[in-house]
């Protein structure tokens, strides 16, 4: 059994979303730079919040076999539904953990000055967490409202779509409707 086209592009999604979750966790998400010189310092995800967007992406890695090998299934369904959770938990602790500490200012202590002030600037990771948070919710939320039976919904016309649906003439139509 094949899986409908939309379904196998957003699986691809979630799991390119994935991927850009456990990548931020190996990059820095910040660079302490003070005004007009190089960063002194960097900071990774591991600094702001553990191995929480690992743990995350793997997770979510996890729901999209299960979901997979469960195709047709409810416990499919349920899959897709963590999946979007496990998006919506990275995108909450980006936006409480990560997004109030851009361009903050600080203080830093440094063996070559002492208390330099430096800002934090943010860098690929920062944005690795943002799209991948993203993408894994909206696309794990769009999963979950795929109908089991793969069908999309504009098909409810006993299996026929409207553009399959044969013409009526006009004429036909004027018969019709002065039987009725």
């Amino acid at each position: 059994m094949r899986l409908p086209r939309t379904e196998i592009l957003l699986i691809l999604a979630c799991a390119a979303a994935a991927a850009m979750l456990a990548a931020s966790q190996f990059t820095d998400i910040f660079h302490l730079t003070p005004p007009g010189g190089e960063a002194l310092k960097a900071i990774d995800s591991a600094d702001q919040h553990g191995y929480a967007m690992l743990v995350l992406a793997v997770f979510a890695l996890v729901l999209m076999v299960v979901m997979i090998a469960a195709r047709g299934e409810p416990i499919a369904q349920v899959a897709a539904v963590a999946i979007a959770v496990c998006g919506l938990v990275a995108l909450l602790i980006f936006l409480i953990g990560d997004l109030p500490d851009v361009n903050k200012i600080g203080t830093l202590d440094d063996p070559r000055q002492s208390f330099i002030d430096a800002k934090a600037r943010p860098e690929a990771g920062f944005w690795l967490e943002l799209v991948g948070a993203l993408v894994l919710t909206v696309c794990g939320a769009a999963l979950a409202t795929l109908r089991p039976d793969g069908s999309n919904v504009s098909d409810t016309h006993g299996g026929r779509s409207h553009e399959s649906a044969p013409q009526e003439s006009p004429k036909a139509r004027l018969e019709r409707t002065r039987h009725s």
